[in-house]
């Protein structure tokens, strides 16, 4: 039996048992015309059809049609119609049929336009080997590293690859908090066994940011679980994306991180400078730039002081395009254009180192606290705010482990994780110290 046919015989089961509990029939009627010879086939797009043995059966069910249907949206809330048919009459796909998701997949972002260098080869090299072979090589795959460095390019990639090289595969794409989502309301709607056939029906599972699976939100966990294993069980591929390794994913289940190392871990690093400067030529070739408009070394410029986050240094290239178009006399960017446009994040073009130390002092001379005060066990909020952004700096700009930022303010990475999860919070939330920490971070650079 396929997973969509037990599905299919389980909701009507419970259907049944609805019916029979109602005590609308008599004994005799029920077992005659609802129990026996008759059998869910499809649902599909609201429709659920149910096939009978015998035209009195027919005739029967076609009366209680509008009962039957109450009855089924008990059991799966979002069947709106229902039909009533023999089994010639059904064809067979339409027997097996679940309607798929919609895969999701960003088709600009490719393999031939994902720039390769020392920071991201062996992870290019494994994404590859996945979308070539899906689910025979590394299954999963457990892509890690910060934001901003290719995570989610290379998972759209192995879609957009899967798509043309393999049309008929059913992948789908989807960021985990839309997965969570998805976990409560189906749940809310009842249709929580429905959503997991489909899922698990895929063939190409690509899922980004799977730190947003941490938490209490355990019903999702568990769905997630069964939806893994059945799919890893089949041979299916699945590719997954963090911020972090999954150890280090905070309040997770123990055998989902079993699970996720039991395929292939590799991680993306900021990229280096000869990898920054093809990514920037790359870009003004996407938009058909001239490139005798533009200095070399300003390309050198962007390569040094914008390469931790490969979004940001997108973004600057940007800004400075947008600056020397509109407010630069000059016939071409030169570097003292870009170093006009980039004023007060990197003066007078050089990059400034930033370390611990830095940090700490930034982050002590801003809320007027001591280095000691800031590393102790206090945990009074006046010592503990400040104590949480310079962890969480730490993270963003010297790409340290959580495990060594612990040992750098003598804690257990789970405590350094709560700091850094309780910051990304409060930069959602709170205004006022959203502003404080931009201010603290242009400290941190320009200094």
């Amino acid at each position: 039996m396929t997973t969509v046919e037990f599905f299919l015989d389980e909701t009507w089961k419970k259907t049944l048992s609805i019916i029979k509990e109602s005590q609308r029939f008599e004994e005799s009627v029920y077992k005659s015309f609802f129990e026996t010879d008759t059998r869910l086939r499809s649902l599909d797009k609201g429709q659920a059809v149910v096939s009978v043995g015998a035209f009195v059966q027919r005739e029967v069910l076609n009366g209680e049609k509008s009962f039957l249907l109450e009855c089924i949206k008990d059991v799966v809330s979002d069947v709106t119609s229902i039909s009533i048919v023999y089994p010639h009459q059904l064809d067979e796909e339409e027997t097996k049929s679940i309607p798929s998701f919609n895969h999701n997949i960003d088709p600009k972002f490719t393999f031939d336009n994902f720039i390769v260098g020392p920071s991201n080869k062996e992870t290019q090299s494994a994404a590859l080997a996945c979308s070539y072979s899906p689910g025979k090589l590394y299954n999963p795959l457990f892509i890690y590293g910060n934001s901003g460095l290719g995570k989610t390019h290379l998972l759209h990639a192995i879609g957009n690859y899967c798509l043309t090289q393999h049309s008929d595969l059913d992948i789908l794409y989807i960021q985990c908090s839309d997965f969570v989502d998805k976990v409560s309301i189906n749940s809310q709607n009842n249709t929580i066994d429905k959503f997991k056939i489909e899922m698990s029906q895929l063939d190409v599972l690509l899922v980004d940011d799977i730190q947003f699976l941490s938490g209490k939100k355990l019903k999702s966990q568990e769905v997630f679980f069964q939806i893994f294993n059945t799919l890893i069980q089949n041979k299916k591929q699945i590719v997954i994306t963090s911020d972090r390794q999954p150890t280090e994913i905070n309040e997770l289940e123990e055998r989902l991180i079993s699970r996720f190392y039991s395929g292939l871990s590799v991680s993306v690093n900021s990229p280096a400078f000869d990898t920054s400067k093809a990514i920037l030529k790359q870009k003004l070739t996407q938009q058909s730039f001239d490139f005798s408009l533009i200095d070399d070394e300003v390309l050198d410029y962007l390569a040094t002081n914008f390469s931790k986050d490969i979004r940001k240094l997108e973004g600057q290239l940007n800004r400075l395009l947008f600056y020397g178009i509109n407010f630069s006399n000059q016939p071409k960017i030169t570097l003292q254009t870009a170093i006009e446009a980039f004023k007060g994040q990197t003066p007078d073009g050089d990059a400034k180192e930033i370390t611990s130390a830095k940090i700490k002092r930034v982050v002590c001379d801003y809320y007027g606290i001591t280095k000691s005060q800031l590393v102790s066990k206090v945990r009074s909020h006046r010592i503990a705010l400040p104590r949480h952004v310079a962890i969480t700096l730490h993270r963003r700009h010297l790409d340290w482990s959580f495990a060594r930022i612990g040992e750098e303010f003598k804690r257990d990475h789970s405590t350094i994780i709560n700091s850094c999860d309780k910051v990304e919070k409060l930069l959602k939330t709170d205004e006022i110290f959203r502003q404080a920490f931009n201010e603290i971070e242009k400290a941190l650079i320009s200094q």
